[in-house]
């Protein structure tokens, strides 16, 4: 039996550090748990620029957001815990 691949929608800009510095802070919390991160550049889909704008990085998991600007990682770990199934 085969467990569910899970995911996260990270909302980012290419150019922004804070997005940066969120990736490389999620990763090592994310391995090894079966979660894909499907990143979404708002400078490439302008549907998300009145959502999100200046407010970057946003990660969520289906429509909760867990974090923005800067790694939650308690919100990230109570996430992981939740959606073991």
């Amino acid at each position: 039996m085969s467990v569910a691949q899970r995911e996260l929608t990270l909302y980012l800009r290419r150019w922004c550090h804070l997005c940066d510095e969120l990736i490389e802070a999620l990763e090592p919390l994310i391995a090894g748990q079966g979660i894909s991160v499907r990143e979404i550049d708002i400078d490439e889909h302008e549907e998300f620029e009145d959502a999100y704008g200046e407010h970057i990085p946003v990660l969520c998991a289906g429509d909760r957001e867990l974090c923005r600007h800067r790694l939650d990682e308690g919100a990230v770990r109570a996430y992981l815990l939740e959606s073991r199934a």
